[in-house]
């Protein structure tokens, strides 16, 4: 068998495989012996059946999966011994294989276009400077927060007639629309101007109003139509709405029912200590906010300032190849960008962590997975009650309902991340700049793709 590379470009090349009969011949024997055992054909005793018998019915079958498979694994085999950097899978040339006459040819000559990426340098330095967004917990972030966790252990009623700060249960519809849906707003989320309207209403009352300028926040949108917030975005025009229900929120006391609700029994014994830990806590939930937008723009530092020449036309080609009909060149055109800077972000990943000698051990991987399970239900004191259990329930998890260890992988990529992550962030420079909570939005919103 010979196999070259043949490199048209930085970016593309084709695999040559010429097979010779000898490459291939002596597996292929050896399958129709298999055959000749285990075949249970009408005039024939199981394991005697001559082998022309078994060629003569099955040969062409037992040829073509078995070429196919040297093919296969020579390629992959290929790509790994000559460390070459692929993105996306090898195309074969489908002409020549077409063109392959199984009943006689003896020797077989196969192309793969492949997408290829030269050597790159990732600046892993001080010289590289990226913004974080630490959020201050101002007075008006901790008035949303206490304003929230009143509501949240407040006291419920359902009132006949809405007042302001009620909340609506019932249907809504595009007017002149027979289609109807379930829906739910706070009358606090209205704007101002509009808010009269939905005062005074009972069930069955239906209120008209014009989208766009009765809903402008985006999350109250997505509730009131049950659309995602792409599309509560995009959302115009004149709906009604039918009241099914109103309910009201009493907004509970700052006392020691509500300290214990929200923290659990007698961690907080007075209002300072109460307002104190949930100041704490909105940090600590700021701060893991902080370090997903920063890492956000850690992303788009390296795609925009890496320079990689990525196979753009072999991409675009095998994408359509390998998308079943789905991506057009109309798709390609709304979403190759996005699909590009994920594969470049991907090989600086890779880049990284080959450099660093990022390395990740089973071990690591079990110990991440009893982690997130103790996170997931209550932390150290659940640690204690399951003692050795645990080790049974990490093992579980990572198995997956199938047994396929789809989140050993899962959580090995994530340990994997967090370990370049933090190799980035201790060798770059962090430029903080605080902001308010609203500021911060603003900002994480502009990076949403």
């Amino acid at each position: 068998m010979n196999i070259t590379l043949d490199k048209q470009s930085a970016t593309d090349g084709l695999i040559k495989i010429k097979l010779n009969e000898s490459d291939y011949q002596p597996k292929v024997e050896e399958k129709v012996r298999d055959y000749a055992r285990k075949a249970t054909i009408k005039g024939f005793r199981q394991g005697h059946v001559p082998t022309g018998v078994i060629k003569k019915m099955f040969g062409k079958g037992i040829l073509v999966d078995e070429v196919n498979h040297i093919i296969s694994h020579s390629v992959s085999d290929y790509i790994r011994d000559n460390k070459l950097r692929v993105l996306g899978d090898p195309l074969p040339n489908q002409e020549k294989a077409q063109a392959i006459n199984w009943d006689f040819q003896k020797d077989f000559e196969f192309e793969f276009q492949i997408g290829l990426v030269e050597d790159f340098a990732v600046d892993l330095s001080k010289k590289v400077k990226v913004t974080s967004h630490p959020i201050d917990v101002d007075q008006k972030a901790m008035n949303e927060t206490l304003d929230d966790i009143k509501r949240r252990f407040g006291k419920r009623s359902n009132p006949e007639v809405s007042e302001a700060g009620d909340n609506l249960f019932g249907e809504i519809s595009k007017k002149d629309s027979e289609e109807k849906q379930g829906s739910y707003l706070r009358i606090e989320q209205v704007e101002k101007s509009q808010q009269k309207k939905f005062i005074g209403l009972k069930a069955n009352d239906q209120v008209e109003f014009i989208l766009e300028k009765t809903v402008t926040d985006p999350v109250a949108v997505t509730q009131l139509l049950n659309v995602t917030e792409e599309e509560a975005k995009k959302a115009t025009g004149t709906y009604v709405f039918k009241v099914t229900s109103v309910s009201r929120i009493e907004p509970a006391h700052y006392n020691q029912e509500l300290f214990d609700q929200v923290f659990g029994k007698d961690v907080v014994k007075n209002e300072e200590e109460f307002l104190a830990k949930v100041k704490e806590t909105v940090s600590a939930n700021y701060d893991r906010e902080t370090q997903h937008l920063f890492e956000h723009e850690i992303q788009h530092y390296y795609v925009d300032h890496t320079k990689i020449n990525m196979p753009e036309v072999f991409l675009k080609t095998w994408l359509k190849a390998t998308g079943n009909g789905q991506v057009t060149d109309e798709v390609l055109e709304k979403e190759f960008k996005s699909y590009r800077d994920s594969l470049k972000w991907d090989l600086v990943k890779n880049k990284i962590a080959e450099d660093q000698g990022i390395k990740i051990e089973e071990q690591e991987v079990r110990e991440k997975a009893k982690q997130l399970i103790l996170d997931q239900f209550g932390g150290q004191a659940i640690a204690d009650q399951l003692g050795d259990k645990l080790n049974d329930i990490a093992t579980n998890y990572l198995a997956g309902k199938d047994g396929k260890g789809e989140n050993y992988m899962r959580t090995y990529n994530q340990l994997r991340h967090e370990k370049i992550m933090a190799v980035i962030k201790e060798n770059i420079t962090t430029v903080e700049k605080k902001v308010g909570l609203e500021e911060f939005r603003k900002i994480a919103e502009s990076h949403r793709h």
